[in-house]
């Protein structure tokens, strides 16, 4: 399932949508600050957009000490932090919805933690509908920088 594309703002340039990874990290440092448990954050993009990346600030911000790395292989990764658990899940690898009970997906979306989802749209009908949807994308002819389309 590709990702979706978007259509981008005629103000993009004036309203700091396009970031750099020093900006997009900072604000993924900042969200995750100010997040409270029970939330599902889902991140879309295309691959190497930058979607662990903003996971790892995410996390960071939420207090995670230890090392974030891309669950791209295991699926899920979890970490401790002061206000809850951290999942970090990555569907990329799913055929289909159906195998989110292999890793506990119902346990996990149902617990109070923060929840970072990649490649969301593998969820399908099983995503629940009150998660916060954050969209990367390239910025063409910029390759320093990346289209942030939150909320």
């Amino acid at each position: 399932m590709p990702a979706h594309r978007h259509v981008v703002p005629p103000r993009a340039d004036r309203g700091h949508l396009k970031l750099t990874e020093d900006e997009l990290r900072h604000w993924g440092h900042e969200l995750g600050r100010s997040s409270s448990p029970p939330l599902l954050v889902t991140l879309t993009g295309e691959l190497g957009v930058g979607k662990t990346t903003l996971a790892q600030a995410i996390c960071r911000g939420y207090g995670v000490r230890e090392e974030i790395t891309s669950p791209t292989y295991a699926l899920v990764h979890e970490y401790g932090a002061p206000k809850s658990a951290v999942f970090h899940i990555d569907l990329y690898r799913l055929e289909s919805p159906d195998q989110l009970t292999n890793i506990g997906w119902d346990e996990i979306v149902s617990s109070r933690s923060l929840i970072l989802v990649e490649w969301p749209e593998r969820a399908g009908f099983r995503l629940p509908d009150d998660h916060v949807p954050i969209d990367l994308d390239y910025v063409l002819d910029d390759s320093t920088r990346r289209i942030l389309l939150a909320g």
